[in-house]
């Protein structure tokens, strides 16, 4: 990664430089995603988090906050965010684990077990609960990637938009579907071609037929006008996910004054708080946009069943592997399970692991 060696030397100057602003009260932080502001947590970055933690700093303490803004990859891309923190060339990075399955395998432990709910705002409490029992999830980001987790970040529910219309699995056949990650598995197993590809590529990939269709939530077919390559978007229902996150780079947390981190730890739980109500509170509207100006169906519980039927294997496939790289996958699999059903979620396939 030479040119992150690049830019990580020239990070580590203006860090130097940052560091003796501060004493002088004014505290400059890169922050940024690979994603594009229109992707719901990256816009939510600069909306909410940067926003929050100005205005708190500023009116609590002496100091003031500047921030270098470097979202839709202009600093690091979806796949270089957790090295770019790790490696000062952003101070704070909002990333999807999807981009890291060799760093970050278990972190997308919600997609390991698709069709679960589609509340954004439940899918983050499970994701809490499993964080809570389970304290290699927060510790791995310190202990091996200089940085520290400061949001976990939920996504709105995933359905599916193509090009072209369908109603059953067979439908869709040998068509090139577009996902990220672990998601690519729920197309394979359901006899659908997947192709790796990220939002920052969506629209000109989908309009090129690269691909024909993205396993994607609405707000991302609004937001990103995915509906004018994509005019079908079917809601199927395979649940809402919290497989983002946000960190800050542990020196630059060190640097900060103390009621600077207090409140910048205070900030990242907030707006923990709020991907998930504002991820909810949006869905119904995006659909209703959507409904306006392209086709959009519900698939029947029947196929939503045979689709999760098919997966039903996946998960202890998956969590052997997993354990056999010495990580805690059964005990994580079954807790989102169980944690799952304590709120209230009744999955349409039961997955067993063992």
């Amino acid at each position: 990664m030479k040119k992150l060696s690049i830019l990580a030397a020239a990070a580590a100057t203006v860090s130097t430089l940052a560091t003796s602003a501060w004493a002088d009260h004014t505290i400059t932080l890169r922050i940024g995603s690979g994603h594009p502001p229109g992707v719901v947590y990256a816009g939510l970055m600069i909306d909410y988090f940067q926003t929050e933690l100005k205005s708190r700093v500023e009116a609590q303490t002496p100091h003031k906050i500047n921030f270098v803004e470097g979202y839709s990859g202009s600093i690091v891309k979806v796949t270089e965010v957790l090295e770019g923190v790790q490696d000062g060339i952003l101070d704070i990075g909002g990333f999807c684990f999807c981009f890291e399955p060799s760093n970050l395998p278990l972190h997308a432990f919600q997609v390991m077990l698709p069709f679960g709910t589609m509340d954004p705002v439940t899918s983050l409490k499970i994701a809490q609960e499993v964080y809570d029992e389970v304290p290699y999830l927060t510790d791995v980001f310190p202990d091996k990637f200089n940085q520290i987790l400061l949001s976990r970040i939920a996504d709105g529910g995933y359905n599916l938009g193509t090009s072209f219309a369908w109603d059953e699995l067979s439908d869709l056949k040998d068509q090139k579907i577009a996902g990220a990650g672990l998601n690519l598995n729920w197309l394979e197993y359901g006899g659908v071609s997947p192709v790796q590809s990220s939002l920052a590529t969506a629209y000109t990939e989908m309009k090129t037929n690269v691909y024909e269709g993205w396993i994607m939530f609405p707000s991302a077919w609004v937001n990103l006008k995915l509906y004018e390559p994509g005019p079908f978007y079917t809601l199927i229902g395979f649940g809402s996910m919290t497989w983002h996150g946000l960190t800050i780079n542990k020196d630059t947390y060190n640097e900060l004054p103390a009621d600077v981190q207090a409140i910048l730890l205070e900030v990242g739980k907030d707006f923990e708080q709020i991907t998930g109500s504002v991820n909810l509170s949006e869905y119904d509207k995006q659909i209703s946009t959507l409904n306006e100006i392209i086709t959009v169906n519900e698939i029947s519980p029947e196929v939503r069943a045979a689709w999760a039927e098919s997966l039903a294997g996946w998960p202890q496939t998956l969590a052997d592997d997993l354990e056999a790289q010495g990580l805690p996958a059964k005990q994580v699999l079954n807790l989102v399970l169980d944690r799952a059903e304590a709120n209230g979620y009744d999955w349409p396939v039961r997955y067993q692991i063992e």
